[in-house]
């Protein structure tokens, strides 16, 4: 593509207002096919979006990398299975929704360090709720990945450089779980909450309301219940992407909240 040509591309890039952000506890990979109170919640978060996006951007649990943070420019991701040991049906699911090339080269001017995939396809902390967000799947999707060797800091702070693509009509998906620990998960039967899952998930939400991202980002500070929630920060770090992308007087606004055993359902809407 010529300069002039992609330079009349992105001077298309405009919304009237900025397109919310959304950050979705996913959870099992089996909410793509099942109908209950969480997946119509996502029908409804789709639903609650008045202005169609030009693009999907999502940053998810899923897609880790180390030494850098990628995009994908793939015209044609495919749907990723990225998981075992489940019903046959569930590998039969295809979001066939198109890439995004334009909108991720628009990401790296935006942070020229961010690097391109061209391979990349769409994991499940991306198709399996977009299928219940937008079911039709004709909107453009892409996604950028997780630098998991780099501080929470540094993730939250590369986020804040997204927010013009909200303006751009670009709807960011932060993609994990605040409580996620499939250890202590396996380790109990049915569905009952442990008490620490529940005390962490309620301490998010409260420092969440405060405004309080720089606790959030220290989240290790708080003790034991936080050790027992995030094992790993894969999942939570989503979160502080879509945090740092909340201008200071916008809403936040809880769309579901529920913990299984040791796994927050929890999620939000930013403006």
């Amino acid at each position: 593509m010529k300069l002039q040509e992609l330079k009349n591309l992105t001077d298309t890039f405009t919304s009237s207002d900025p397109l919310p952000a959304f950050f979705i506890g996913h959870g099992n990979p089996m909410n793509a096919i099942e109908e209950n109170p969480f997946t119509k919640s996502l029908q409804e978060m789709g639903k609650s979006i008045r202005q169609t996006p030009n693009a999907i951007l999502v940053i998810s649990a899923h897609w880790l990398t180390r030494g850098g943070t990628w995009v994908s420019t793939t015209p044609k991701p495919e749907t990723i299975y990225d998981f075992g040991g489940f019903p046959a049906e569930l590998y039969k699911v295809n979001y066939p929704a198109p890439g995004s090339p334009e909108y991720a080269r628009e990401l790296m001017n935006l942070i020229p360090e961010v690097k391109e995939d061209t391979q990349w396809g769409l994991d499940h902390g991306a198709w399996a709720i977009l299928k219940h967000l937008y079911p039709a799947a004709d909107i453009p999707v892409f996604e950028m990945s997780i630098d998991y060797g780099k501080p929470m800091q540094y993730h939250f702070d590369l986020s804040a450089r997204l927010k013009s693509l909200r303006n751009k009509g670009v709807l960011i998906i932060g993609s994990g779980n605040i409580v996620h620990n499939l250890r202590m998960w396996f380790a109990k039967p049915g569905l009952e909450p442990y008490d620490w899952a529940l005390e962490f998930d309620e301490w998010v939400k409260g420092r969440i309301n405060a405004r309080d991202f720089i606790s959030l980002i220290e989240y290790e500070k708080h003790g034991s219940s936080a050790k027992l929630s995030v094992p790993t920060a894969d999942h939570y770090i989503p979160m502080l992407y879509s945090l740092a992308l909340a201008g200071p007087e916008e809403e936040i606004k809880f769309t579901y909240e529920e913990v299984f055993t040791s796994a927050s359902m929890r999620a939000f809407r930013i403006g």
